[in-house]
């Protein structure tokens, strides 16, 4: 629960009382390599935090896994639309290694935020940053060619290519394994 409460912290100042409310919200779930945290057409009722490993979000399109994004420590994360709008999810949510995550039910994690001002505005910059994020890697994904972005994600997130498939990397870049493994030779050759 530590990195929970730093990363609560380290973004904004909550009173003890109010940061020790939301802690309790939260209980620990140990999942192993492959096993699902959400699958499709399942409901969400869970908001998470990832405090130890690794998590795959991921939809099926025309058959392939599409990587939406790889959660690692430190992320509060669940499949948004389907927990605000309260319907199926199309995604999955997968431990790529074993991981440890806090997970908080929607009523309770709902309450402490109503109760909390402070929790409520860290609640607020957290979804601004997450919709900046995405806003970035979907206009990325149109404005930068294959290798830019592979260069990118090598920049800002070097422990991925230690900790994750390549081929799932290359579903994450929007590259085919094949396209990502000419892009590393090539890159490889000009150093």
């Amino acid at each position: 629960m530590d990195l929970l409460k730093n990363t609560i912290l380290s973004h904004t100042p909550v009173p003890e009382d109010e940061l020790n409310q939301i802690l309790t919200c939260f209980s620990l779930m140990d999942l192993g390599k492959g096993e699902y945290l959400l699958k499709a057409e399942q409901y969400v009722q869970q908001m998470f935090f990832l405090q130890k490993g690794c998590i795959s979000f991921y939809t099926i399109h025309e058959g392939r896994e599409q990587v939406v994004e790889l959660f690692t420590e430190g992320t509060f994360f669940t499949d948004l639309f389907s927990y605000l709008r309260e319907q199926p999810s199309k995604c999955f949510l997968k431990a790529l290694e074993p991981s440890e995550v806090l997970a908080a039910s929607k009523e309770d994690f709902e309450r402490s935020l109503r109760n909390s001002h402070a929790m409520e505005h860290f609640w607020r910059k957290s979804l601004e940053e997450e919709y900046l994020t995405q806003y970035v890697n979907s206009t990325n994904k149109n404005a930068l060619s294959n290798e830019e972005r592979y260069l990118r994600l090598l920049r800002k997130r070097p422990d991925l290519f230690q900790r994750v498939p390549q081929y799932l990397i290359a579903s994450y870049l929007g590259l085919t394994p094949v396209g990502l493994s000419k892009i590393r030779k090539r890159l490889s050759q000009s150093h």
